[in-house]
C-alpha cells in the first residue's frame, strides 16, 4: 500500500505529455531525453492507477526506441499493469499498452507478436483517435514487416505513417520513415528511386540532433555502394555512419550493423585482389609458355608483386575479423539474433576465403541456430547459401573422394534447396537470386555436371534479381554462366531429334532413350533417390530402378 500511495504523489500533467510528444515530431533528441531525464522519479514511480499513465507509458516506448533507457524498463513497468488493473483503464490507455507491448516484442525480435499488436492498435483506430500514434504503429509495423522480408506490405504501411506525419506537419517525423521507405524500394530494385527519397531525409534531418538516423542514411548509401562492387566509397560511408552512432552511443548496436557490413567491404576489396593475383598468374604463364624463360629480373619482379599482393589480402582479412570482433562484442551487451547471425555469416565467408573450411562452417551453422530460434527466414537462408558455399568448396577442391565428394556434393545441393524454400517465405529477391545462382553452381560442379540443370538454375536466378543486378551477385553469375557454356548447353542426341533426325529408329525406341536420359538426370538431381525420382516424375520406382540398371548408374536387383 505504501508503495502505492508513494507513486499515486506524482501527477502526470498534460504539459510534460505534449513535450515529449513535440520533441519527438521535431525530431530534438537532447531536448527530449532532458525532458525525461527531469521526470526519473515520475517515471520510476509510474502506477497504473494514475490517471494518463498509459498515455506516458507509449511515449516512454516509443523515445526508448529512439534511445532513451527508463529505469525501470518499459516491461518492468508495462508488468505493473496486471488484468485487474487493465480491467479498470479508459479504451484509450488500454490501446497504448498494446502498442507498448508491440514495441516490446519488436526489440525482442519477437516479429509476428509485434505485427499482432500492432494490429489491434490500428483496427481501433477510431477508439485511439490520435493519429501522431497511428503514425508510430503504421512505421512500427512498417518496420516489422521488413524484417520478415514482406517488403511490399511494409512499403504501403510506412507510407501510411509518412502521410499522416506530413498531415499534422511533422515533417522530421515523417523523413525518419522515408528512411524506412528508401530502403524498401531498394529491396524492391528501384535504386533511383530509393536514393532520391533517401536524400530528401537527410536534407530534412541534416539540421537535427538524430544522430541514428542520419547514421542510418549514410549506412544505407554504404550498402547500396556495396552491392554495386564500390566498396572504397562503401567504406567510406560506414565510417561517416559510425562517427554518427558514437555520438550517440559507443555500444550502439547500429554501430555493430556498420562493423559487420564494413568487414564485408574489406571482403569484396580482396576478393578483387585475389582475382587480380590469379589473372596475373595465368598471364605469366602464358608468357613463359610462348618465350621460354621471361628472364630473371621480370620473374623477380613478379615474385615482389605478389608477396605485396599477399601482404595486403592477409591485412584485409585480418581487419575485416578485427571489425567482426568488435562488432561481436557489441552484440554481447546488446543481444540481437539477426545482428550476431550477421557477424557469424561475415566471418564465415572470410574463413571460407581462406580455404579455412571447418571454421567457414562452424560460423554459418552458428548463424542458422539464431535464425532459427526467431524464424528469422532471411538469416536462416543465407546461411544455408554459405553452408552450400563450403561444401562446394570441399567438391571442388577434392577433399574427400569417390562417396565422401559425393556427400559434400549432394549436401550443397540439398543446402542450395533449402535456401530456395526458405527465400520463399519472403520478398527479398537478391536472397533468392543468390540461392537459385548456388544451386546451379552446383548442379555444374564436378560431381553432378549437370549443365541443363543448371542453365534453369541460372535463368531462375536472372529472373530474382529483376532489373537490376548487383554486382556482387553479378561476378558469380558470369562464372555460372561461362561454366555452362563449357560443358555445351544440349545434349548432342536431343538436338539431333529436335532437328527431325531419328535415322531408323521407331518412336518407341526414341521414348526409351529420352526416358533413360531424362531419369537418369533427374536421379543425379534428386540426391540419387529412387522414391523422389518416381514421385517427381509420376512413375513406379520399379521403372526407375529398371531405367538406372540399364544406363549402368544402379546395379538392378535380382529377379
Amino acid at each position: 500500500m505504501g508503495e502505492g500511495r508513494s507513486r499515486a504523489k506524482f501527477q502526470i500533467e498534460a504539459g510534460f505529455l505534449a513535450d515529449l510528444r513535440g520533441h519527438v515530431a521535431a525530431r530534438e533528441i537532447e531536448p527530449g531525453l532532458a525532458c525525461l531525464g527531469s521526470y526519473a522519479d515520475l517515471i520510476s514511480g509510474l502506477d497504473p492507477a494514475q490517471p494518463n499513465a498509459g498515455r506516458l507509458l507509449v511515449l516512454l516506448a516509443i523515445w526508448n526506441d529512439i534511445g532513451f533507457s527508463p529505469s525501470p524498463s518499459v516491461k518492468d513497468l508495462l508488468s505493473r499493469f496486471d488484468s485487474s488493473s487493465c480491467s479498470r483503464l479508459p479504451v484509450f490507455d488500454y490501446i497504448c499498452l498494446r502498442m507498448c507491448r508491440g514495441m516490446v516484442a519488436m526489440a525482442e525480435e519477437a516479429i509476428d507478436t509485434a505485427i499482432t499488436h500492432f494490429d489491434f492498435v490500428l483496427s481501433l483506430s477510431e477508439e485511439l483517435n490520435d493519429r501522431f500514434l497511428l503514425a508510430i504503429a503504421n512505421y512500427w509495423k512498417g518496420r516489422c514487416l521488413r524484417r520478415r522480408g514482406d517488403y511490399d506490405e511494409a512499403l504501403i504501411c510506412t507510407g501510411w505513417g509518412r502521410d499522416i506525419a506530413l498531415e499534422l506537419g511533422y515533417p522530421r517525423m515523417a523523413a525518419v520513415m522515408q528512411v524506412l521507405e528508401s530502403w524498401l524500394l531498394f529491396q524492391q530494385g528501384k535504386w533511383k528511386d530509393a536514393v532520391r527519397v533517401s536524400e530528401r531525409a537527410e536534407a530534412i534531418l541534416r539540421e537535427t540532433d538524430d544522430d541514428v538516423t542520419l547514421g542510418n542514411i549514410q549506412s544505407f548509401h554504404g550498402r547500396m555502394a556495396r552491392r554495386e562492387g564500390q566498396f572504397d566509397k562503401a567504406i567510406e560511408r560506414f565510417n561517416i555512419a559510425i562517427e554518427y552512432y558514437r555520438k550517440r552511443d559507443p555500444h550502439h548496436p547500429n554501430l555493430a550493423r556498420s562493423l559487420a557490413n564494413m568487414a564485408l567491404a574489406k571482403r569484396g576489396i580482396a576478393l578483387q585482389l585475389q582475382r587480380r593475383v590469379d589473372l596475373d598468374v595465368q598471364k605469366r604463364r602464358k608468357s613463359s609458355t610462348r618465350s621460354g624463360d621471361g628472364g630473371a629480373s621480370s620473374a623477380s619482379a613478379e615474385i615482389t608483386n605478389r608477396s605485396d599482393h599477399r601482404r595486403r589480402l592477409t591485412q584485409l582479412r585480418r581487419e575485416a575479423i578485427e571489425h567482426l570482433d568488435a562488432a561481436r562484442e557489441i552484440y554481447r551487451q546488446r543481444p540481437t539474433h539477426h545482428g550476431l547471425g550477421t557477424v557469424y555469416l561475415n566471418a564465415a565467408y572470410i574463413h571460407l576465403d581462406s580455404g579455412d573450411f571447418q571454421r567457414a562452417e562452424e560460423e554459418s551453422a552458428s548463424a542458422y541456430s539464431l535464425g532459427e530460434e526467431k524464424l528469422d527466414y532471411i538469416l536462416m537462408g543465407r546461411a544455408r547459401i554459405l553452408q552450400c558455399m563450403v561444401e562446394n568448396a570441399r567438391v571442388e577442391e577434392g577433399i574427400g573422394s569417390g562417396s565422401d565428394a559425393g556427400f559434400h556434393a549432394r549436401r550443397a545441393h540439398d543446402f542450395s534447396q533449402e535456401a530456395i524454400e526458405l527465400a520463399k517465405h519472403t520478398q527479398h529477391h537478391h536472397l533468392m537470386a543468390t540461392a537459385h545462382l548456388w544451386q546451379g553452381l552446383t548442379q555444374c560442379n564436378s560431381f553432378f555436371d549437370n549443365a541443363e540443370a543448371a542453365r534453369e538454375s541460372y535463368d531462375l536466378a536472372r529472373a530474382a534479381c529483376g532489373p537490376t543486378e548487383p554486382d556482387t551477385i553479378w561476378q558469380d553469375l558470369q562464372v555460372l554462366r561461362s561454366k555452362i557454356l563449357r560443358k555445351g548447353s544440349v545434349d548432342p542426341t536431343l538436338k539431333a531429334w529436335s532437328q527431325g533426325s531419328v535415322g531408323e529408329k521407331s518412336f518407341r525406341q526414341i521414348s526409351e532413350e529420352f526416358a533413360d536420359l531424362v531419369i537418369a538426370r533427374v536421379w543425379e538431381r534428386e540426391g540419387r533417390k529412387v522414391s523422389r525420382v518416381a514421385s517427381r516424375l509420376s512413375i513406379s520406382p520399379k521403372k526407375v530402378r529398371r531405367v538406372l540398371a540399364r544406363v549402368g548408374r544402379r546395379k538392378g536387383r535380382p529377379g
